[in-house]
Parts: C-alpha cells; sequence; structure tokens
C-alpha cells in the first residue's frame, strides 16, 4: 500500500483578484505539489497486481498534473545532465523504478473539500487541455503528440503558487508565464517544457506547442480556475489550424 499524507492546501488565495505579486519561493527543490486521492487509490490497486503494469501506472500519473510533476521533479534531481535524462513519463518510470516514482507521488495527496476546489478545478481543467492539445497534435504532421499534451498539462503551473499558498520570497512575481517559465527551469523540466513556457505568451514561437496550447482551450469547457489562455474577446490571439 502506498503512504499518503493528507494535506490542506492553501487554496482561497484568488491571483485574479489579489492586488500583491505572487510571491514565489524558487528556493525549495522538492515542493509540496498535491496528489489527487483518486489517483493514489488507482495506483494502489495496480502496484498490488501480480505484475505492474507500466502503460497504465504512466496513464495514471498523465492524469494527475500532482504526480507528473513529481515524477518530472524526481527525474531532475536524479539525472543531472539534461542529455541523459528521460522526457517521457514511461521511461522516467522504467528507469527510475516503480517503487521510487510511487513514493515520491504519494509524498502528499490533497483532500477532497470545498476548500480545495481551486486544486482540483486547476488540475481538472489541465487534464481537459491535456487531452485536446493531443487530439490536436494527431491532427499535424510534425509534432509529437505526447510532448503535446505534457505541454497542455503543464501550461498553467505558473497558477501553483498562488493556489497552494507556497512560502513567499523576497521578490513577487507577478506574470503566471514567468513563474511557470522559471519554475521550469529551477526543477529541470525537460527542454521542450521549459522553452514552450518561455514562448507561451510571445507573438513569435519557434515551435507549434503554445499555438496548440491556445487552440486547446478554444476546444475546451471554459473553466472556472479564469485560466490566462481562456478564449477572450480578442479572437485574434487564437489563430485555428
Amino acid at each position: 500500500m502506498l503512504n499518503k499524507t493528507i494535506r490542506r492546501a492553501e487554496s482561497r488565495f484568488n491571483p485574479f483578484t489579489d492586488s500583491h505579486p505572487w510571491q514565489v519561493d524558487f528556493s525549495s527543490d522538492w515542493p509540496e505539489i498535491p496528489v489527487l486521492p483518486e489517483t493514489l487509490l488507482l495506483l494502489d490497486l495496480e502496484v498490488q497486481e501480480r505484475s505492474v503494469n507500466l502503460r497504465a501506472v504512466s496513464e495514471l500519473i498523465l492524469s494527475d498534473l500532482g504526480a507528473t510533476l513529481q515524477i518530472l521533479l524526481l527525474a531532475g534531481r536524479e539525472y543531472t545532465c539534461a542529455e541523459f535524462r528521460p522526457d517521457r513519463i514511461e521511461d522516467c518510470i522504467s528507469d527510475l523504478g516503480v517503487r521510487a516514482c510511487l513514493e515520491a507521488v504519494s509524498a502528499h495527496a490533497v483532500a477532497r473539500n470545498s476548500e480545495n476546489s481551486a486544486i482540483t478545478e486547476t488540475w481538472a481543467h489541465s487534464r481537459e487541455i491535456a487531452q485536446f492539445s493531443r487530439q490536436i497534435a494527431e491532427e499535424l504532421p510534425d509534432v509529437d503528440p505526447n510532448q503535446a499534451y505534457m505541454a497542455g498539462l503543464l501550461h498553467a503551473i505558473g497558477l501553483l503558487p498562488a493556489i497552494l499558498g507556497w512560502a513567499a520570497s523576497k521578490q513577487g512575481i507577478s506574470d503566471f508565464a514567468l513563474a511557470g517559465f522559471k519554475m521550469a527551469k529551477k526543477w529541470s523540466l525537460a527542454p521542450f517544457v521549459v522553452k514552450f513556457l518561455s514562448e507561451m505568451h510571445e507573438e513569435r514561437c519557434t515551435t507549434r506547442l503554445p499555438e496548440i496550447v491556445r487552440n486547446a482551450h478554444l476546444r475546451a469547457i471554459r473553466s472556472t480556475i479564469q485560466c490566462p489562455l481562456q478564449p477572450v474577446a480578442g479572437p485574434q490571439l487564437h489563430r485555428s489550424f
């Protein structure tokens, strides 16, 4: 059985109504990013089987923003050289070992209650955008659907400091895209993720991932978390393929 620590995240902070800059503490190499309890329950069931289905475990991890980030953080710590670090979650689990990955994932579970609605809604929004991003990428000849899914899943990580109530640093960051980019670099996420987050709000991009994620928002149900990439009155910001 996985050991679970239920935590109550401070999710009352609203990054879109609070007048202060988002205070991001980049000193932590292993921040507390919660995992949904249903993800842990399903992982429990998988590891109790006689043989572990790596694909099934990977899909469960990728359905949960917190679980995915915990695996990527583990990979970033274990592989000091980015050249040899696997980018796919399935490869990370295979290389790092199922037990080590499950220990990282099960470190923090989030309780299901109204106080944590911002967490569950952000996790659901990220998963939906990831799914639509993969669908769009599958329609294109020159884009990796797995990378598109990961970009969609991680597109809003800049909101995490506000949603999770992380400890404040001396210098606040008021731009969610900049916060996401800095976190991706700090945590040694895959180069394509860092590049995607750096280009997400730029007019000229060298990859198609920002465009794909923006268009994924056009297909998705409007989120209650007020994601900055949700379609607005200016359709020129959202080009169609």
